[in-house]
């Protein structure tokens, strides 16, 4: 009952608990989609072979609709408010899900086609689900807080991520691999996170900052007492109406983010490259398609089912050192540390890959590399959790100014999907031709992750809206993008003396959980 009263009637956790179910939605569709990719029945009803580049392709076309989904959310979420864009992200993610779930079922005339409009239906959802939900949360946390609080609604999508990986293992191994429920089910389930949040949207407030920036200062009242009660809420929209006129004399558009002469330029590529090196981390694929690696890693299948929920389940435990440092140790040192890390374990399993794939001619037991293997599958996938799953969706909101906040997090989303579509497409390629060397390529990708980063990826925690334009606007004084080099290195690292407990002015609540 205690839990029950903590999330029911508190607008704080109301809103984290929401927009950590809403999160899941994304993981969900990876880990639902690891073993459908095998189901013998779902291959033959599309009427392509398991080793048919149509299988990556109908993965991959879901995150296209995740790009154009973003835009057209970030603009409805700007013209009409949070909320509304969320609850039309939500429902047509419900109508996604069901066209995959009908695709074939009593036909086989135009199924694959059927699926591929679901893929893409779905993608628009989840992709404007991924653009609003972050915006949505940071306006409504606090600046010390920002990063735990998204590392632990990021948790949730590997929650999901697990949820749907064991209704697939569970079914698949009930109704086995030639029986159309065995992927239907999977499907379908997800329906559940759709159904469950329209129907707990209304009791949401909408963001204050919005109905500022829109002019409806006694709609920002009302959504102020809803999280913080009569007393405060006064003082609260004087702080927020302040940073909203110093925000508002700018006027940014998509042409100032996108172009080199724009004047946020540099945040904008800040934003892209975090999302491309995230997707050089090879992660996405690795969501996937995790049986297949373990299956080239030497198991069998059934054994590869299995040691892949259990890297699922590693991962969602090993995600609560994100949120414990994310605000302590601050999100650059997380993401170099992670790719460095993830770099040294593809080394191990490029190793570990050949010699499981020629065991017999050396006369080496399966289980002495395959065992290793798995465990560095299982530290990468730690140091992928930590360094690199939330952060890459944090930096956009602490960077942008609220006019073009939910901008910056749709080409955030825009650059997640298409670089996830070229690596979800590009890996059943990889590993069909390139076998073991394909996780050698990862390694390359994930030093050039962590490179770039180390290089042009300023800290923003601990820090204000005005602190992280202080770096930009001083790297323009300097004539340079490397951190290093802008106000000797101030930006390597959090404030000194600060930790992850956030600054004054601009920097106040929004919201806050109580004992978060």
């Amino acid at each position: 009952m205690s839990f029950v009263k903590k999330y029911i009637g508190d607008k704080k956790a109301e809103v984290v608990l929401f927009s950590s179910t809403a999160i899941a939605l994304y993981g969900y569709d990876q880990g639902m989609m690891s073993l459908i990719n095998t189901n013998y029945d779902y291959l033959n009803t599309m009427g392509i072979a398991e080793e048919d580049p149509l299988v990556g392709v109908i993965v991959s076309v879901y995150y296209l609709g995740c790009a154009v989904g973003a835009v057209l959310a970030s603009y409805l979420g700007d013209a009409r408010g949070r909320k509304p864009s969320i609850f039309a992200c939500l429902a047509v993610t419900a109508l996604g899900n069901l066209l995959m779930f009908i695709a074939g079922l009593g036909f086989s005339r135009g199924a694959l086609v059927l699926m591929f409009a679901g893929r893409i239906v779905m993608g628009l959802g989840v992709g404007g689900i991924d653009a609003v939900i972050p915006v949505y949360s940071s306006e409504l946390n606090e600046e010390g807080g920002r990063g735990k609080a998204l590392a632990q609604e990021f948790q949730s999508n590997i929650f999901g991520l697990n949820m749907a990986f064991a209704i697939n293992l569970a079914v698949t191994n009930s109704l086995g691999k030639t029986n159309q429920w065995a992927w239907r089910i999977p499907i379908i389930a997800m329906q559940i996170y759709p159904v469950l949040l329209l129907s707990f949207i209304y009791r949401l407030p909408e963001s204050p900052r919005w109905w500022i920036f829109h002019d409806h200062d006694e709609d920002a009242h009302v959504s102020l007492v809803e999280i913080y009660g009569k007393d405060a809420a006064s003082s609260k929209l004087d702080e927020l109406k302040q940073a909203a006129s110093e925000e508002s004399a700018q006027s940014i558009g998509y042409t100032d983010m996108i172009l080199p002469s724009g004047q946020q330029f540099h945040e904008t590529m800040v934003t892209v490259m975090g999302q491309v090196n995230q997707a050089l981390t090879g992660y996405g694929a690795v969501s996937v398609y995790g049986p297949q690696i373990f299956e080239l890693l030497g198991f069998d299948v059934s054994t590869a089912e299995y040691l892949t929920q259990g890297n699922y389940i590693s991962y969602f435990f090993l995600m609560t050192f994100a949120w414990l440092l994310i605000d302590r140790v601050g999100r650059r040192f997380l993401m170099v540390t992670g790719a460095f890390g993830i770099a040294v374990c593809f080394v191990i399993l490029t190793v570990l890959g050949g010699l499981a794939m020629n065991s017999k001619e050396l006369g080496i037991p399966n289980m002495a590399v395959s065992v290793p293997g798995s465990i560095a599958l299982y530290v990468a996938t730690g140091f992928f959790g930590i360094g690199w799953l939330s952060q890459v969706w944090l930096i956009p909101t602490e960077i942008f100014p609220s006019t073009s906040r939910a901008q910056g997090s749709a080409i955030s989303v825009v650059i997640w999907g298409l670089a996830n579509f070229a690596v979800t497409l590009l890996t059943p390629i990889g590993f069909n031709n390139l076998n073991y060397w394909i996780f050698l390529v990862f390694a390359v990708t994930n030093l050039f992750a962590g490179w770039w980063t180390w290089a042009y990826s300023p800290e923003t925690g601990g820090r204000s809206f005005e602190d992280n334009q202080q770096f930009f606007a001083d790297s323009k004084e300097h004539n340079t993008w490397l951190v290093t080099r802008v106000n000797d290195g101030e930006y390597r690292h959090l404030p000194r003396g600060k930790g992850g407990d956030g600054v004054e002015g601009e920097r106040q609540p929004l919201l806050a959980v109580d004992g978060a």
